[in-house]
């Protein structure tokens, strides 16, 4: 995922979870931020799916353990989309 693309996530994250500090690693989990609860996290997943063109299957989504399996479906996702 590009620095422009990790950008656009991190805006996503930081309006959602009302944090404007939030910054996104890796290894960030819903445990490590306030308020990313099953809903909000279904909510993230739509946020995702809308700012970036994608669709997510049912076992990506409850698949995902941390914020870097979320970047790297994304840039696998949107490189998908570009190659078509």
């Amino acid at each position: 995922m590009n620095s422009r693309d990790e950008g656009r996530l991190a805006g996503i994250f930081r309006t959602l979870f009302n944090d404007p500090g939030l910054t996104l690693r890796d290894d960030l989990t819903a445990r490590d931020v306030d308020g990313w609860d099953s809903l909000n996290h279904v909510n993230l997943m739509i946020l995702v799916e809308e700012e970036f063109g994608v669709r997510f299957t049912t076992a990506e989504v409850s698949g995902l353990q941390d914020v870097g399996e979320l970047k790297r479906l994304v840039a696998a996702k949107t490189a998908v989309r570009q190659a078509a």
